[in-house]
């Protein structure tokens, strides 16, 4: 499956976070990583889902997917 402009919310000691990106590496899937522990990159998190309460936020071609719970029940699709 072919992962096109996949970003990930993360931020440091979460453990998820490093689910995620580990199992995007392994996979050989590019993504492009925003630290949330820096204030503006959390507020543009804020903007693009208000909702967000936990780490990562994965988004796929601009669609949320989700935590590292939901994008592998995703990619499973």
């Amino acid at each position: 499956m072919m992962l096109k402009n996949v970003e990930i919310y993360s931020k440091s000691n979460c453990v998820f976070c490093d689910k995620a990106k580990h199992y995007f590496t392994q996979n050989n899937i590019t993504y492009v990583e925003h630290n949330v522990e820096i204030p503006e990159v959390f507020e543009a998190l804020m903007n693009r889902n208000p909702n967000a309460r936990t780490m990562p936020q994965i988004f796929v071609d601009d669609e949320l997917i989700g935590g590292y719970t939901d994008l592998m029940e995703w990619v499973e699709k």
